[in-house]
């Protein structure tokens, strides 16, 4: 398979890697400010870039016919025109805020804790994600996925990164030296609390999960989830 990287910060140098090892071939790897030569010679590619990048490669990869795994976040004011550009061109879409096949099995937990959890009034639910100092926007995808995954479940509404009121999730943002990421959704009450926790250990999972769903997508038309990769 050929790859297009779009997007070759340590993320896009870690997918290189292991797309390398699967013995698949890379055709472009491009930073912000080169050129898309090559694209049109991928069977697929790759966007781990900036947000101010974000939709100018998605839109190359669909006018250049080639289905496109995004794991770029901070851009999403834009998703909904995204997937009509997809579908006018015939493309493939994936975009998630993360990759992880570990993350993704925790966003599962997460939907099924906040049923359960939405049956007790007297727990209330706060988020904490850590992340390495250059990580640019704030809260990550990956805690606005999971909030939206307990709104979807609850009588939540909506979250805040200030002080909620009770429709609102609370999500404590931090940003420590070179962590890869580490998310905590709590469930307080005045007797207890139950949390459950996802912490990555290097950027290699979420490289990983990125190569497995652009081996899915090829020849696949449409915008899909990483729920139809992993078949949850």
């Amino acid at each position: 398979m050929k790859i297009a990287l779009l997007g070759y910060g340590k993320m896009g140098q870690v997918i290189e890697r292991i797309a390398l090892e699967r013995g698949h071939e890379i055709v472009l790897k491009k930073e912000e400010n080169n050129t898309f030569e090559g694209l049109s010679t991928a069977d697929v590619a790759i966007d781990f870039s900036v947000p101010t990048a974000a939709v100018t490669n998605i839109s190359a990869c669909f006018h250049a016919n080639v289905p496109v795994i995004s794991g770029t976040t901070g851009w999403l004011e834009n998703y909904d025109e995204m997937t009509k550009l997809c579908a006018a061109t015939n493309g493939g879409f994936i975009s998630s805020s993360n990759f992880s096949l570990g993350v993704n099995i925790f966003f599962e937990i997460n939907e099924h804790l906040a049923k359960i959890m939405a049956k007790f009034k007297s727990y209330s639910v706060v988020m904490e994600e850590i992340h390495h100092t250059q990580k640019l926007d704030a809260p990550s995808g990956t805690a606005i996925s999971l909030a939206k995954g307990v709104i979807e479940n609850s009588s939540y509404t909506n979250w805040t990164l200030e002080s909620p009121d009770t429709t609102q999730i609370h999500i404590a943002t931090k940003r420590i030296g070179t962590v890869p990421g580490t998310h905590t959704v709590t469930y307080n009450s005045a007797v207890d609390a139950i949390e459950i926790k996802h912490t990555a250990h290097n950027r290699e999972g979420f490289a990983l999960g990125a190569i497995i769903a652009a081996e899915w997508i090829v020849g696949k038309q449409g915008v899909f989830t990483m729920k139809d990769v992993l078949e949850f």
